[in-house]
């Protein structure tokens, strides 16, 4: 625990439920553990023991989280002064500096995961006052605008409760139908502007331009956000208890919008449909890590990455090994390349289909990083039936001609009305139904339509978004980024490759191959022998 916390600041004055990792502080007043720091926090400080690249930071743990008055106590920066002053030792800059400002991340984590159910802000300490100093230190105004509009959109919406209807509304004003990575940095600081005029006006009160009022507010909205609609629903599906709490990490910003060397990526350290062991990433080029887990943007895969940047590529390979070493299991992990530098920003095991976690567990038992007794544990729910293969077929037997392909991010053949959205498919559900959720983005949003649907389609997002990983976690089959597919809601219709299809039509979802088809397919089911039979064995052992 050496590399956990020690600074000018006495240790009298930490609070025992603040944490640091990658600064100089004194030693935790409490052991660190994954209740007290969260999962994230405490995989982040494994991470930077391992000599893995992790950006510095402190962590708020979730004590603080048990009561509206412990959670204002965790804001308050009489608690933080401590770790921030520790945090800017550690990188050279400092809060709400003009000349070098430090940003920051402000990120949930919960001791169980639960993707995409709470919020992030990102770029806290940009400012009038500070966005010079920002095009300074990176010689990127581009970046910098960029990131402050970021950061006025998500502060409005997150903290203000200013809908993001009204930034996106500004944005197609200037953009013209073009997507914001298009702009120019004179764009972006026009843009910027008109996010700030909108934020006054909808919130009743200006952004506020102090960087600790900033941090502040953001800690209090992140603690806040444990008790949001979509958190609270996926506790009660997923038997979490809601007195676990969630902590808060800030940590340094590192910049994956800093132009073509750099990007955001999520990235599986094996197939999680399949187990093959093989890196499964998205990566977004020239983005900022919520473009690609948000569900909004459609991402590469590992090819273009390895392509482009082959020496991080071969980075991601050697930390995703280690990883699995460290961890003992398949990890899901997010990372983000500031002019081609790689930096690690999170962990956790990764959520697979039934057939990958079996493949899972007999591989690293074969490698001897787990033991006989955690392959059994981590296989003892899966039967025949989860393992088997369905294969899409013409009624006659023959193979089908599907309308338009997308990225699986989770295997299987669903079959299923068209449902544009939660209403719809609670409705067919109910009658008997079986549904399939068509969406223009891969939201976590939609999680409470994805409880009465067996398949989910989209337009946009990566394999890797939250709202793709719930989806498997949930077994549903999910196809995402599919450029073919437009979706009129007005119409209540969508077209696949010119194939007009309207909402109630029957659709099949291939996410064994990755293929849409009109109509519903006739599905055979074959048995994975080999698998079985390994399995077979494995609960024979010991």
């Amino acid at each position: 625990m050496s590399e956990l916390l020690r600074a000018e600041a006495p240790a009298s004055a930490w609070h025992p439920d603040l944490f640091c990792f990658g600064c100089e502080a004194p030693g935790p007043l409490v052991e660190p553990s994954p209740e007290r720091l969260g999962f994230k926090a405490f995989n982040l400080q494994r991470m930077a023991l391992l000599g893995l690249p992790v950006p510095p930071g402190f962590v708020l743990g979730t004590g603080f989280c048990a009561s509206a008055k412990a959670q204002a106590e965790g804001a308050s920066e009489a608690v933080w002064r401590p770790a921030l002053q520790a945090l800017q030792q550690a990188s050279g800059l400092q809060l709400g500096d003009a000349r070098r400002p430090l940003l920051l991340s402000v990120r949930s984590g919960a001791p169980v995961s639960m993707p995409g159910m709470m919020e992030t802000l990102l770029n806290i300490g940009l400012s009038d006052a500070t966005l010079d100093g920002l095009v300074r230190q990176t010689g990127q105004p581009r970046l910098a605008w960029d990131a402050y509009r970021r950061l006025v959109a998500g502060f409005g919406e997150v903290v203000a409760g200013v809908p993001a209807a009204c930034f996106e509304a500004e944005l197609q004003a200037l953009a013209g139908g073009r997507s914001e990575r298009e702009l120019d940095f004179a764009e972006l600081r026009a843009l910027t502007r008109r996010f700030l005029a909108v934020y006054a006006e909808v919130a009743g009160q200006p952004f506020p331009q102090d960087a600790r009022e900033q941090l502040r507010q953001a800690i209090a909205a992140v603690f806040k956000s444990w008790q949001s609609d979509k958190a609270c629903a996926y506790r009660a599906a997923h038997g979490i208890a809601d007195t676990i709490g969630t902590a808060v990490t800030v940590q340094a910003m590192v910049f994956g919008n800093a132009g073509a060397h750099s990007g955001a990526g999520v990235g599986f350290t094996r197939d999680p449909s399949s187990g093959v062991a093989q890196l499964w990433v998205d990566f977004l080029f020239n983005a900022q890590g919520e473009d690609v887990v948000s569900g909004r943007r459609s991402a590469h895969g590992h090819a273009v990455l390895a392509e482009i940047l082959p020496e991080v590529w071969s980075q991601l390979q050697t930390a995703a090994a280690l990883l699995e070493r460290a961890f003992g299991d398949m990890q899901d992990f997010e990372f983000t390349v500031q002019d081609g530098r790689l930096y690690l920003l999170q962990t956790r095991s990764g959520k697979r289909m039934p057939r990958a976690a079996a493949r899972i567990a007999l591989d690293l038992l074969a490698q001897g990083v787990i033991d006989v007794a955690t392959a059994q544990a981590r296989t003892a729910a899966l039967d025949a039936q989860s393992l088997r293969l369905q294969v899409v077929l013409a009624a006659d037997g023959e193979a089908l001609q599907p309308l338009a392909q997308a990225a699986s991010a989770s295997a299987g053949v669903a079959v299923g009305e068209i449902a544009l959205d939660e209403a719809r498919a609670r409705a067919r559900h109910e009658a008997g139904a079986t549904v399939i959720l068509v969406r223009r983005d891969a939201e976590t949003s939609d999680m409470a339509a994805l409880e009465h649907a067996a398949g989910l389609l989209t337009q946009h997002g990566a394999r890797t978004s939250h709202a793709a990983v719930v989806a498997r976690q949930m077994g549903r089959v999910c196809l995402v980024g599919c450029e073919a597919l437009q979706i009129d809601e007005g119409r209540r219709e969508l077209q696949l490759a010119g194939q007009v299809l309207a909402e109630g039509d029957l659709l099949t979802l291939d996410g064994n191959e990755g293929l849409i088809y009109a109509g519903a397919a006739r599905t055979e089911w074959r048995d994975d022998s080999a698998l079985l039979q390994a399995l077979e064995w494995l609960r024979g052992t010991g």
